[in-house]
């Protein structure tokens, strides 16, 4: 691994045997409190990713849905924690907020789930750093309170948005306090009955309440036949690692379908920031995410296996379509013959998590329910109308997801687990991180802080203002439309989260496009 890093930043990697990374500094403490008091990287991960609910709203909440990959220290373990659409859902049309959009949250129950599993501490003791947030308050950070203002600006008048978030009738200003007592009552009420208040008892009273009285379809019985599935990961071969995804539903498959595509290229021949490589790397996601958008849905209605997606055969097919010195449009292929916040934790014992939690858009669908803090997802913003659409909306239905957390083996061994969160951006980034990393050597800071790149549609292609102008203008001269932007800090060019081994502990790295911080001992 390259420490020195060509890039301007004001941060240094973390290096340390215990490690928690995320994109609030209170929630990263919150995971390195658990390490602290015995608990292994899976707590960690989990007290973070409560916390998270809490400090940054703007991304996640106790109405969120989750993913996450595990080493447990003997094998690797995927946890799908999405909710599905209601059983008794009618409505054909895809909607971004409000009720309508709001399909089960799965979170909660993704908590349950990796303690009972893995964790070592005592399941309320990974909700105290929140409940302390929410009760006694804690100070706004500025990327977050400037998110929350431009959520304030689109959401005020969803149901219960701005009794809960819009104290004084605005957004928080940064620095100023935000409490949040409801949440805090929401999250005792689930650390005492390890989650069932949330999907059985009186938690699930009041979401099944608010919903009828909004018309909406989500029932009680909705939220108590709820389930999280061990899935396992989808895996790649790249640059002599294995690179690891959850599959379907989620868009996982399409950072896995690039670099099956990128092996075909020798992509070490090119620098890291050049046109060249940004070429090949651009070229390739954009066949990944036509396939995604194609194909991939919940696993019970697909009509590819995700397998088939990710053959050697096709994906040599795939990459026989990249014009190496030409931007091209790309479509989907035939497989067939005939708002989001991450957190990542790693213990000294070789335990690492990547999980990550989102409510989509920023806030999801701008409902809280009263009185309880809990903010709603809007994932069912994720189907599509396209009739035939194996994606298409319907009862009882996991939508397409764009969260995904990442992960990479080498030999049957964890090297790095990783995510970048920010919507369409984050099969993109995922590419980016890998290549960087496994190809150049750099490290995880520097991976993060590079200038990134953002495919858009068509030819046209988003990047940074830090980007090189000469690899701009070559990459204008192979045909891409390139648009300069500045980091928005939202869903713009994402906020990335990585740990990677690194002899007998580990290197972190945390996005400077976030508020937060690596943290370890």
């Amino acid at each position: 691994m390259d420490f020195s890093n060509p890039y301007d930043t004001r941060r240094g990697p973390l290096l340390s045997r215990n490690a928690v990374a995320t994109s609030q500094p209170l929630a990263a403490q919150a995971g390195l409190a658990m390490l602290y008091q015995g608990g292994n990287a899976v707590d960690a991960a989990l007290a973070a990713a409560i916390a998270l609910t809490v400090v940054e709203p703007t991304g996640n909440g106790l109405g969120s849905d989750a993913f996450a990959i595990v080493w447990d220290g003997a094998g690797l373990h995927g946890l799908n924690a999405s909710g599905r659409s209601p059983a008794g859902l009618a409505s054909d049309k895809v909607t971004q907020r409000g009720w309508d959009s709001v399909t089960v949250p799965g979170a909660v129950s993704g908590w349950v789930a990796l303690s009972e599993r893995f964790g070592a501490l005592p399941f309320e003791a990974l909700f105290a750093p929140a409940i302390s947030y929410a009760e006694n308050g804690f100070a706004v950070s500025p990327i977050i309170a400037r998110l929350w203002h431009l959520g304030g600006e689109v959401l005020s008048q969803q149901p219960g948005f701005a009794e809960n978030f819009l104290p004084h009738g605005r957004a928080p200003r940064p620095g100023e306090t935000f409490h949040n007592p409801a949440q805090a009552r929401s999250l005792r009420l689930i650390a005492e009955t390890k989650g069932e208040a949330f999907y059985t008892g009186t938690l699930a009273d009041k979401i099944a309440d608010d919903a009828a009285r909004h018309g909406a379809a989500l029932t009680r019985e909705d939220l108590a036949t709820h389930r999280v599935d061990w899935c396992g990961t989808l895996q790649t071969g790249y640059a002599g690692v294995a690179v690891h995804e959850i599959p379907p539903n989620g868009q996982g498959i399409a950072a896995l379908s690039a670099l099956g595509i990128l092996e075909h290229f020798d992509l070490a021949a090119h620098a890291p920031d050049s046109a060249q490589a940004l070429h090949l790397q651009i070229e390739a996601i954009k066949l990944g995410l036509a396939d995604a958008e194609g194909f991939v849905a919940d696993p019970a209605h697909m009509d590819v296996e995700p397998e088939e997606m990710l053959a050697p055969d096709y994906l040599a097919r795939r990459a026989a379509n990249i014009d190496p010195d030409l931007a091209q449009v790309a479509s989907k292929g035939a497989p067939k013959h005939g708002g989001t916040v991450y957190v990542t934790a790693a213990d000294d014992q070789g335990r690492m998590v990547s999980l990550i939690q989102s409510n989509y858009m920023g806030f999801g669908s701008g409902v809280v329910v009263p009185d309880t803090g809990i903010s709603l997802q809007n994932r069912g913003a994720g189907f599509v109308n396209t009739p035939g659409h194996a994606n298409r909306v319907g009862p009882g239905k996991r939508p397409f997801h764009t969260i995904i957390p990442g992960f990479v083996t080498r030999g049957e061994k964890p090297l790095m687990s990783f995510g970048v969160m920010g919507g369409p951006m984050q099969a993109q980034g995922h590419v980016q991180m890998v290549t960087r990393m496994m190809v150049h050597q750099q490290s995880p800071q520097a991976a993060s802080d590079a200038p990134r790149w953002r495919f858009v549609s068509g030819r046209e292609v988003a990047v940074e203002n830090s980007m090189p102008l000469k690899t701009v203008e070559a990459l204008e001269a192979m045909g891409h439309k390139i648009v300069r932007e500045a980091p928005d800090n939202a869903f713009g060019f994402g906020g990335a989260q990585l740990i990677a081994r690194h002899i007998d502990g580990y290197v972190a790295g945390s996005d400077h496009r976030k508020d937060g911080c690596a943290v370890g001992y």
